[in-house]
């Protein structure tokens, strides 16, 4: 197990997936895509014989984020299934929520505030909170997750838009023990210009932001969001031309490898 942070931002077309391996060698898997290209990317992530993911978590209940869990739960042992409780609308759903049942995969349901601890790794939730729960859109109860390790915060913001961003200044932005300020940003909803506002960049301050987006696929990731983030001297990685983009993080210094550079 690798003593550095590694964060996978997964080449899964369409949709969202991200790995992060903890010094040390704990993995949580953040979303899994639409389809099985999941496994394609875990497995050059991740060790030949390593079939152990420590957490699965699910930003929300929308296909692009979370069918390709089906496969990855056939394939990997997983220690225990992370979400909010929101339901989702879709028949691949229903067989999602079979298929956690028939392999006894404990789950674990959070909201903003809880915190997740290893040794010196610290995730926060900051969203959903019980406002962004009630809303009917589901991309308004994503968790937002904000990883702190080697000396590095980055935030994992699934497709949360204005609204849940707004939330998190109103929440954060004057709370002593929640900065928003980070260096890494998953941006919100693949680029789409209802997400990543100009006052949420000026909370965040994001070094670099990556963008989990398919070729040609509804217009994301969207000029405004890339002239935002531009505008904020953050740079900018996506996975429709990078490929995969791997983060090494090692006291708080980044390296970034790009698969297409």
């Amino acid at each position: 197990a690798s003593t550095d942070l590694n964060l996978y931002f997964l080449n899964v077309g369409q949709g969202d997936s991200e790995l992060i391996e903890l010094p040390g060698g704990v993995e949580i898997l953040i979303d899994g895509g639409p389809d099985k290209s999941v496994l394609f990317e875990l497995a050059k992530a991740m060790p030949g014989n390593d079939r152990y993911i420590d957490l699965m978590v699910m930003t929300h209940p929308q296909t692009d984020h979370f069918a390709g869990f089906a496969d990855v739960i056939e394939r990997y042992k997983i220690g225990a299934f992370i979400a909010t409780g929101r339901e989702g609308e879709s028949e691949t759903w229903d067989s999602f929520e079979k298929l956690l049942t028939e392999k006894n995969t404990p789950i674990i349901l959070v909201s903003a505030g809880d915190k997740i601890r290893y040794k010196d790794n610290l995730i926060t939730v900051l969203a959903p909170d019980e406002e962004l729960m009630k809303s009917k859109e589901l991309n308004d109860t994503s968790l937002v997750l904000k990883l702190e390790s080697e000396g590095t915060k980055s935030l994992f913001t699934g497709d949360a838009g204005f609204k849940a961003e707004n939330r998190l200044l109103t929440n954060f932005t004057s709370s002593e023990d929640v900065k928003l300020d980070i260096d890494v940003l998953k941006v919100g909803h693949h680029g789409s210009r209802f997400a990543t506002g100009a006052g949420f960049l000026v909370a965040t301050t994001p070094l670099i932001s990556v963008i989990e987006v398919g070729k040609n696929n509804y217009g994301h990731p969207t000029e405004a969001v890339l002239n935002r983030l531009k505008q904020f001297g953050s740079q900018v990685y996506r996975t429709d031309e990078n490929g995969t983009v791997r983060l090494r993080v090692s006291d708080g210094k980044i390296a970034i490898y790009l698969e297409i550079q």
